[in-house]
């Protein structure tokens, strides 16, 4: 197992661990996982949700509190590396991005769409970028758009396959057939497809692989065919250092397999999430929306099923019954909670450092 090298920031675990929202990743998981010498990762998605005016004044509670999150990561993770996720869907992306940049975060992770201006907003800093993708085409596209616009290659490609949980890339009619993509096949897609950038630039895209993956096995084989990292979001909730309500991770560890599935997201995307009490009576009548919060670009209040925003605040907040529980389609395995240093050294059991 090789250590995660992404430009001039070296991760002595090639481990990411996913950005998770609303508020399940913040500064507590990050920095833990920062500390065990992975990645941590903060999700930028409503973020602001603690803050007085966050429901009046919801942009500039976001900014705000971004900032606050990451120098509080920094403060309890002086020395490790620190990401933020910021879906390109959301309404001020472009602010967002600068906030992050201006605390000197080291990684931005984007997916929801395209970042087809992310390189120039990190511009003359050290920030590093990383889009996330569901195929070869996807990634061939942005690292051909950041070439020819920015001169910029990825600093990290992130693919993402279907069993993932949150938001998906793939089309409900590709999730529902049964006929699911490999992760592994779409790492040596990614790998081929990014291919004849690496050589004209002479520069090696790390990718790291993502969606599905629970056991170190898995991860030596990812590693082995051809991915530089892994990324893994749901393993982390049943940890001690997790930001979400202690209902939120009991949610997970009892959940069974049949209990996790698609659902349709507000903003048009399928999701994977928990189908509990809360999805069952949204498939079946409209929940009134009274306050819209603008966090997500494709949403229409005045037709959505619900606020997305508001069943994700709720879940993560305690109320697991009346909210939105994002989880991957392997959360069902989960079965206690444990600690991020203890998750890290069985997740590396199999590997051998170089």
């Amino acid at each position: 197992m090789d250590k995660l090298r992404i430009g001039n920031k070296l991760a002595r675990v090639p481990i990411i661990q996913g950005g998770m929202g609303v508020g399940v990743s913040l500064s507590g998981l990050a920095s833990a996982v920062a500390n065990q010498g992975g990645i941590g990762t903060i999700s930028g998605v409503q973020i602001g949700f603690r803050e007085p005016d966050f429901t009046t004044n919801t942009n500039e509670a976001n900014i705000r509190g971004l900032k606050k999150e990451i120098r509080l990561a920094r403060e309890k993770s002086p020395y490790g590396i620190l990401a933020v996720n910021i879906m390109v869907a959301i309404d001020n992306y472009k602010e967002m991005v600068k906030a992050a940049v201006e605390e000197g975060v080291d990684l931005i992770i984007s997916g929801a769409g395209l970042p087809s201006e992310l390189p120039e907003l990190v511009k003359g800093s050290d920030t590093k970028i990383a889009p996330i993708v569901s195929s070869g085409k996807a990634a061939a596209v942005i690292t051909k758009l950041w070439t020819k616009r920015h001169n910029y290659l990825p600093d990290l490609i992130i693919v993402e396959g279907p069993l993932a949980g949150g938001h998906l890339g793939f089309s409900e009619e590709i999730l529902k057939s049964g006929n699911l993509p490999d992760i592994r096949d779409l790492v040596k897609e990614v790998r081929e497809a990014i291919r004849s950038y690496e050589d004209t630039c002479d520069k090696k895209i790390p990718i790291a692989a993502a969606g599905g993956i629970y056991y170190s096995e898995e991860i030596r084989e990812l590693l082995q065919i051809g991915a530089d990292a892994v990324q893994l979001g749901s393993r982390f909730v049943a940890t001690q250092e997790c930001d979400a309500h202690i209902s939120f991770k009991e949610a997970y560890i009892q959940s069974k397999n049949e209990d996790i599935g698609y659902v349709k997201s507000p903003v048009g995307m399928p999701g994977q999430a928990i189908l509990n009490d809360f999805i069952r009576r949204v498939s079946l009548e409209r929940e009134r929306v009274t306050k819209c919060y603008n966090c997500l670009t494709p949403c229409n209040p005045a037709t959505t099923q619900y606020c997305i925003t508001s069943a994700l605040i709720r879940s993560v907040t305690g109320d697991v019954d009346n909210g939105l529980i994002f989880i991957g389609k392997r959360g069902y395995l989960i079965d206690r909670i444990t600690t991020v240093k203890e998750l890290i050294e069985e997740l590396t059991q199999s590997l051998t450092l170089d």
